[in-house]
């Protein structure tokens, strides 16, 4: 079957950006990804219930339409887009663009125009059947025996089939006479007035009495009562409904239906669009839910091997894999916070591979494995190496001489991807596909539970076959982007470092703890009774939106925060800032409890991560931040407070255990504004670092235009953020959300900052007394630019 899938993109986009909270959906710069992530979510839902053959996305490119030439008023009801929203609609075509999908425009026209001349297009062509998603009512005109309108009830994920059936039972007319009925009730959405005291029921009972809107209007002079006399009074405003409402099926377009054919997504244009966005269970639920339009693998991982016997380890190891010749490695078993082991290993040499089962070696065998694993001379692969290597120590083995992590090459490669699975690797370096049966354990393991099988140590040996292979290829890619040195001199012995304080962990004091624990629940109950007593003893539940909207915005009569689709916003942001301006007590008693919840939710994740020994033992992983930051996981140690005196005291816990003597703590000083200075080559910058002076205060001063003593604890603060987050590309959007200050104001803090800074900056300092303002501050920043004066 030929089927055709339409989506009307910029109304799926708008109506996701509504149903997911903007401030839940940002990256690291500052750039809002509601309506890109719901649209995306939706997009793959979809593609995999409905399964097109051809498919395009059609959006609109501007208000100025040939329908607001006949009529100024149409959609001029709308409200203004969101500032969130702005730019959003660029980056659903990249992800359009990586899957590609095609995308159409037609200056002058609505995407509807383009959806119902395609769809019209697609029936002439003999296509079987056109699915239409969108949330602009107009399109049900479209409906017929082939075409199905799949309309969107809430947010973008529940979608209603419209058929000819349904578009009856809902409206009382059959979709062709739908634009006649939407003429006489009017759209709210398009500023189309309908006529007044009509409703649907009405209008549906004229077009069953007459047939159409030309048989009313032949009529009009026969209907009866008020509603025949407002038909009269108003008939010119309906006939310019219909000319509005009634979509064009003959648009120029500079593309065939035939052009919309699926084509297999670009992979590495997936990963570095989802990575930009930081769409990281996005992307991994997309090639796990979707399969490529064609294969994109050009043949299997394939390997020869066997399980061999314990008398045979020592043997086959000198044989297939001697000093000098790398091997890839895979570990069979589990590993979870500190606990598990390795139950099998499987081996890869160029020639050869095999499959050991670690729980039945005899002592000469073990010893004859453990030796090869403790050879630094043997070369290993292996794919995220910290964990096999914990899970071999646990059954006794050392595991040295690991000169390639597939992982952390392909990180090295692209530190701005955030997924390096293993069979996605395998597709994109190697073009060959492993196994999708295969279930991983992640970060290195595989676990399939019961090991020694022959299918199972088969799918162990071309993982390990598939390691080795993709090490040799990923040596060229580290080759020519200057990481071979990084991964043997800095990340590869990092792994051991970061194994050994994993096993060591960070001793803590339990008692304190369950006193913390303990004060900050009663924390929460004072600030919760306070909460009450502040609304007149009304028992409500803090931590619903419903309620609280009914109390600040109603009871209260508070100002309104800023508007969603759920009602007015009461997130943490959103309330300290009402209290700021309002100094309400139940504003003050609600920042408390929420202050003293998430203290206290912290204290109990902290409890349930303590092991045995009463210490934590967190997960440290490389290959998250592209900046080449570590993370903590499992729990969260970069993540406990330090801004408030009582989430200070929660740091208090951690101790020096038994067998040690002391505790350190290690941080950079201040690097990013090194590195800033050192590629600047800023003479101030310099000179502040190498003088000891106040950074911050310094830079305050020369953006604030005063004396470094005249910036205050605000100006420095502000400039902090700023020199951070300019760091990594903040944007200023960002920069306003993360000050609190207006876009505005932020875009000038930030051309002061590229104008006081750089190069440039210094050369016009020594030329006039008064630094030119450059056209473009940001050129300032690179290497060569001219400054005007």
């Amino acid at each position: 079957m030929k089927r055709l899938l339409l989506l009307d993109g910029h109304s799926l986009a708008y109506r996701a950006f509504f149903a997911l909270p903007v401030e839940n959906f940002s990256t690291t710069t500052g750039q809002s990804t509601n309506a890109v992530y719901g649209f995306t979510s939706m997009l793959i839902n979809v593609l995999r219930d409905e399964e097109p053959t051809h498919i395009g996305v059609a959006f609109d490119v501007s208000r100025q339409t040939f329908r607001t030439e006949e009529y100024a008023e149409y959609k001029a009801g709308r409200s203004a887009t969101p500032d969130e929203f702005k730019g959003q609609v660029s980056l659903v075509h990249e992800v359009l663009d990586a899957l590609k999908i095609r995308y159409v425009e037609a200056p002058g026209y609505e995407a509807d125009d383009v959806i119902a001349t395609l769809t019209t297009r697609a029936l002439d062509d003999g296509f079987d059947e056109v699915l239409i998603c969108s949330g602009d009512r107009d399109t049900l005109q479209l409906v017929t025996d082939k075409v199905t309108v799949l309309y969107p009830r809430k947010g973008v994920s529940d979608l209603a089939r419209m058929t000819p059936e349904a578009v009856d039972e809902k409206y009382g007319v059959l979709p062709e006479r739908y634009s006649d009925l939407a003429a006489l009730v009017g759209e709210a959405s398009d500023n189309l007035p309908g006529v007044p005291g009509v409703g649907p029921k009405t209008a549906a009972k004229w077009i069953g009495l007459y047939g159409d809107l030309p048989g009313i209007v032949d009529h009009v002079g026969e209907i009866k009562g008020k509603a025949g006399d407002s038909l009269r009074e108003h008939l010119d405003g309906v006939l310019r409904n219909r000319r509005l409402n009634q979509l064009l099926r003959d648009l120029s377009l500079d593309v065939s239906v035939g052009e919309l054919e699926r084509q297999t997504w670009d992979r590495e244009q997936v990963h570095t669009v989802f990575d930009g966005l930081e769409f990281r269970v996005l992307r991994d639920r997309l090639f796990q839910t979707l399969e490529s339009v064609e294969a994109e693998a050009e043949s299997a991982i394939e390997v020869e091997g066997a399980v061999i016997a314990a008398d045979e380890v020592g043997p086959w190891l000198a044989q297939h894999a001697p000093a000098g010749t790398r091997t890839g490695v895979q570990v069979l078993g589990s590993w979870v916070r500190g606990a598990g082991d390795a139950r099998g290993l499987a081996v890869a040499g160029e020639s050869a591979a095999a499959y050991v089962d670690l729980e039945s070696l005899s002592p000469v065998a073990e010893q004859a494995l453990g030796d090869w694993l403790a050879d630094a001379e043997r070369p290993k692969a292996l794919h995220e190496s910290k964990v096999p290597r914990h899970a071999l120590a646990a059954r006794g083995f050392t595991l040295a001489g690991v000169t390639h992590d597939t992982a952390l090459s392909a990180y090295l490669v692209r530190p701005d991807q955030r997924s390096y699975d293993l069979a996605d690797l395998a597709l994109r370096y190697l073009r060959r596909e492993l196994g999708t049966e295969q279930e991983s354990a992640g970060q290195g393991l595989l676990d399939l539970g019961d090991t020694g099988t022959p299918a199972e140590a088969q799918q162990a040996m071309e993982r390990a076959e598939t390691v080795r292979e993709l090490a040799e290829r990923l040596d060229d890619e580290l080759a020519s982007t200057g990481g071979t040195e990084l991964l043997a001199d800095l990340e590869l012995p990092l792994v051991g470092v970061l194994a050994g304080l994993e096993r060591s962990g960070v001793a803590v004091d339990t008692d304190a703890m369950e006193r913390l624990e303990s004060e900050y629940a009663d924390g929460v109950r004072a600030a919760q009774q306070d909460a009450y007593d502040a609304i007149g003893g009304e028992e409500i539940n803090l931590g619903s939106p419903k309620q609280l909207q009914t109390v600040l915005f109603d009871t209260l009569q508070l100002p309104k925060t800023r508007k969603t689709k759920t009602g007015y916003t009461t997130d943490a942001d959103a309330l300290s800032d009402l209290y700021a301006k309002t100094e309400h007590p139940f504003l003050e008693a609600m920042l408390r409890h929420r202050d003293s919840s998430r203290l206290r939710v912290t204290v109990e994740g902290l409890q349930k991560s303590v092991g045995d020994d009463g210490r934590i033992h967190t997960t440290y992983q490389q290959t998250i931040a592209a900046t080449g930051r570590l993370s903590s996981v499992e729990p969260n140690l970069q993540n406990i407070p330090i801004r408030t005196e009582a989430g200070r005291r929660i740091r208090e816990v951690f101790v020096v255990g038994p067998g040690f003597e002391s505790l350190m703590s290690a941080d950079y000083s201040q690097i990013e504004m090194r590195i800033m200075a050192h590629l600047s080559g800023d003479a101030g910058l310099i000179e502040a670092f190498r003088t000891g002076e106040d950074l911050h205060r310094f830079v305050g001063a020369r953006v604030f235009g005063v004396e470094p003593e005249g910036v205050t604890l605000e100006m420095r603060s502000k400039v902090k953020a700023m020199s951070y987050g300019l760091a990594y590309g903040l944007s200023a959007f960002g920069l306003s959300k993360q000050l609190g200050i207006s876009t505005g104001e932020a875009q000038e803090l930030m051309d002061e900052y590229f104008l006081r800074f750089g190069e440039c900056a210094t050369t016009c300092a020594r030329s006039s007394p008064t630094p030119a303002r450059p056209v473009t501050p940001r050129r300032c920043w690179g290497a060569g630019a001219t400054c005007p004066t």
